[in-house]
């Protein structure tokens, strides 16, 4: 015969606030039996014993006084509904078992390791008569085990099937599992706990709540979850505000401090900036959790204390105790749990509602059900004179509410239902199996008899099929069912009316991008959030334009926020670090963008091109009108005696001197890079040296004038142009070289300016640069030394005033060049060159010819050859 385990919670009786009347001994009470005989019996252990504690009174806002009586937890009797409907939904189906009755027969554990390991042996023998590992009733085989919610229970009943190799399917969270514990045969009925975790890690990062509380039950699976779970939480950003320990009741002797500690620990948690709370618990942990604003000094103090977001693990329920029905559930409102996935089952809520203790022979747990749940009693249950209300059997269970019980199908019942079916499947399949080979004794019962059940794990291991429900059951290599889990958003009203809404899902067996999905507009928050999506951080997120600076001994969550340094931007919130732009790019003003760079280059459109365009045509056109004044009065004295080709050439030179600045103009090219310097350079060079030419000329023409010099033969046009020639020729041999070796080429500067990206003309050698203008300075020095020692010659045949003063002005202009040059960038630098070509040759066109042009054209009474000749005094 089939016996199956079934472990239903029941919680036991906690002490009232008058601690000091509590007595110790542990209640011993006969085990409930919840028993329908079959061809198959379901056996299980319900969790259902308590202690003894004398009546008492709370203080402010008490509950009622509770009866010295086992405090049973009514919601946990849907588990026991869950077991008997799935038996006889499979007993009303002739397409699995069929000629076979399945039954099922409950104990009581009393959440002892003790009263665990008695109804497990109670099992394993005969019914009703505990002799270990004896059976003399060979109908009573036990096949699986169902259970438990409990995870050291579960640990307690698999050291002992273990031996006898039988499988145990459990709803609640699997056990810790160490190196001294043996391979047990468990069917985990809830999804993996990981998955839970990761649902819970994409529900903190999708609010970015990174500052958060935690709160486990304190047992080796709580502390797994510290040890395990919250390095993978630190990993991906998450710190934590605080880390409680939950308390479990074990003896009253125990209970003052134990409640001292939970007050504490909800002061702890309240008071906490930290409005996010996750909760590893069990089951019962809410009865612990509904005690703790009643003792907390908070409450006492009237301080409004804030709302929180609790976020609870799959095995978290939302239960009472009977005496906590009317309590205040404030505290829960606008929680998320994470729920193993669960469909309504046909049928099951019109069985629960027809349930009643006057149609449920053989239950012995609806009794206490029935009267902690209504808050009523059966006299007959009640030795002596029963006091209180009588319960008439027809109270009404729908009417009850959430916190006691729940007509529909919840996650663990769902868990429970599904494990039953899981077994009979398995069984079907193996006794299909058997009956594909000859030879067998006829007759299916017989069979059974002699089937060895501990094969049972081949075919629960391969198990897969659909539930009335429509969801498909089966199981990984792990042994843990494949399913799905719900995220539930809890809503409490003013009324203490408790409701799940589903807000999202995580599916492990989806893609990574569609495991985790979220409604989050569904989701009702705590009344303190207004509404307003909750936020829960160490630090208020640093704006883009700055970074965090992590506060010394401080978890990382807990920072500063300082601007980003200049130069560097954060596009984001909370960087680390800040960036800097590309090279083409320049930070905003509030460093939160990369903003692209302008394109510098003096251009011809721009103001100041233009103005450089109209100065340079402007001074050419006047060198040209003085070139064509001079060509047109070519035989005039005054021109002659100039020495007219030099003349010339000067004014050409000029010229082009002042065309060859609109080189300068315009975006860089690698033609106008190599021609800008070296064509400044030599032309400019042609027009010193011509003036030279001419200073030479004029001391010369003085010196020879006198009696018996030798000067007279060098006097004339051949020394004025080999002075122009070879100063020329060595300018132009020195541009040669530095265009050989290294040509100025187009380059980008993005560096110089911060807003922008300056095209320019890389000089390729600066030396060469600075020994095309040294050697052009030289001459021009010369120039003016010579003709500053000329200057006292007779004034009608001396030019040498006007030209030193030319040359002091050119002098001038070119070595104030030089530090001007070097202080600017970009089109400004360029600017100050083409300045300073149009500045010096101004000069030399103004000094050197203004006067003559004044003669020739005003008064050219004074151009005649009398007026150049004078007699010495």
């Amino acid at each position: 015969m089939l016996v199956v385990l079934l472990l239903a919670l029941f919680t036991p009786k906690v002490c009232q606030l008058h601690i000091a009347n509590c007595k110790v001994p542990y209640i011993h009470q006969p085990l409930h039996k919840y028993h329908r005989s079959g061809d198959f019996i379901i056996g299980g252990i319900a969790s259902h014993g308590g202690f003894v504690s004398n009546p008492g009174t709370f203080t402010e806002q008490a509950p009622p006084e509770l009866s010295e009586e086992l405090v049973v937890v009514p919601k946990g009797y849907q588990h026991i509904l869950a077991l008997a409907f799935a038996v006889k939904e499979i007993n009303e189906n002739p397409h699995i078992l069929p000629n076979l009755t399945l039954g099922f027969h409950i104990y009581d554990s009393y959440v002892t390791a003790i009263k665990t390991y008695h109804a497990t042996m109670l099992l394993l023998s005969t019914l009703e008569k505990f002799l270990p590992n004896y059976i003399c009733d060979t109908q009573n085989n036990l096949t699986a085990v169902i259970g438990g919610l409990d995870s050291q229970i579960s640990l307690h009943v698999a050291t002992i099937l273990d031996i006898y190799k039988i499988p145990q399917l459990i709803y609640g969270p699997a056990p810790v599992m160490n190196d001294k514990t043996p391979g047990l045969p468990f069917y985990q009925m809830a999804p993996q706990e990981g998955h839970q975790f990761a649902g819970i890690l994409s529900l903190l990062l999708h609010f970015k709540w990174t500052w958060i509380g935690v709160a486990v039950v304190d047992n080796d699976s709580g502390e797994r979850f510290l040890q395990n779970v919250l390095p993978l939480f630190s990993n991906r950003g998450i710190c934590f505000a605080f880390q409680e320990r939950i308390p479990k009741f074990t003896f009253l002797t125990e209970g003052l401090a134990l409640m001292q500690q939970g007050a504490n620990i909800h002061d702890r948690m309240m008071g906490s900036k930290a409005n996010v709370v996750v909760v590893y618990g069990e089951a019962s942990t809410t009865v612990f959790f509904r005690w703790l604003p009643y003792l907390s000094m908070l409450r006492r103090m009237k301080t409004n204390v804030n709302g929180k977001v609790w976020i609870f693990t799959a095995q978290f329920e939302f239960i009472s105790l009977a005496f906590q029905r009317d309590w205040d559930a404030e505290i829960f409102n606008g929680g998320i749990s994470i729920r193993i996935h669960s469909n309504d089952l046909p049928r099951f809520h019109q069985y629960v509602e027809n349930r009643n203790p006057s149609n449920a022979e053989g239950d012995d747990f609806i009794w206490d059900f029935w009267q902690q749940a209504f808050g009523c009693v059966f006299p007959h249950r009640i030795p002596g004179d029963a006091k209180g209300n009588i319960c008439t059997g027809k109270e009404r269970v729908e009417n009850l509410p959430a916190s006691l019980f729940e007509m529909t199908v919840q996650g663990l019942t769902y868990s429970i239902y599904n494990a039953v079916h899981t077994v009979v499947h398995a069984l079907h399949a193996m006794f299909l199996q058997r009956l594909r080979y000859p030879g067998m004794v006829d007759g299916r019962r017989e069979k059974l008899q002699k089937q060895q059940f501990w094969q049972l794990h081949h075919f629960l291991r391969a198990v897969s099929f659909n539930n009335s429900a429509g969801d498909m059951v089966s199981f990984n290599q792990n042994g843990e069912v494949i399913s799905s889990l719900d995220i539930i958003n809890w809503v409490i009203s003013s009324n203490q009316s408790f409701h799940r809404v589903k807000v999202g899902r995580m599916d492990p067996e989806a893609p990574p991008d569609q495991a985790f999905t979220l409604h989050e507009d569904a989701i009702i928050w705590h009344k303190w959030f207004n509404q307003v999506q909750p936020l829960s951080v160490c630090t208020e997120n640093c704006h883009a334009g700055s970074r965090k600076k992590v506060k010394e001994g401080e978890p990382f969550c807990c920072y500063d926020c300082i601007p980003c340094p200049e130069g560097k931007i954060s596009i984001q919130e909370d960087m680390n670090d800040c960036d800097k732009c590309s090279d083409k790019d320049y930070p905003s003003k509030n460093q939160d963008a990369c903003i692209p760079k302008d394109i510098s280059f003096l251009s011809y459109e721009e103001p100041l091109g233009i103005s450089l365009v109209c100065f340079s045509l402007s001074f050419s056109l006047i060198t040209a009108l003085v070139l064509g004044t001079f060509v047109k009065h070519h035989d005039t004295p005054i021109v002659i005696a100039n020495n007219r080709n030099l003349t010339y050439t000067l004014l050409i030179s000029l010229l082009l001197c002042f065309l060859c600045a609109l080189l300068f103009l315009g975006q860089p090219e690698k033609l106008t890079c190599l021609l800008r310097q070296t064509t400044f350079g030599i032309i400019f060079s042609v027009a010193v040296s011509c003036v030279l030419a001419k200073t030479i000329t004029v001391v010369l023409a003085f010196m020879a004038t006198k009696p018996g010099s030798r000067m007279r033969r060098w006097v004339g046009k051949g020394l004025a142009n080999t002075i122009v020639l070879c100063c020329s020729f060595v300018q132009a041999g020195i541009c040669i070289v530095w265009l050989a070796t290294f040509p100025p080429f187009p380059d980008v500067d993005s560096y110089s300016g911060a807003k922008e990206i300056i095209l320019e003309c890389n000089e390729g050698s600066v030396v060469m640069f600075y020994i095309v203008l040294s050697y052009m300075g030289f001459l021009a020095i010369i120039s003016f030394i010579v003709a500053f020692l000329a200057r006292k010659l007779p004034d009608s045949f001396n030019e040498a005033k006007f030209i030193s003063f030319s040359m002091l002005v050119f002098c001038s202009v070119w070595l104030s060049f030089i530090p001007s040059y070097l202080s600017t960038k970009g089109k400004y630098m360029v600017a100050v060159e083409i300045f300073s070509i149009l500045a010096s040759g101004a000069g030399l066109l103004g000094c050197i010819f203004s006067p003559k042009c004044y003669i020739i054209v005003f008064r050219p009474q004074l151009n005649k050859r009398e007026q150049l000749i004078r007699k010495k005094n």
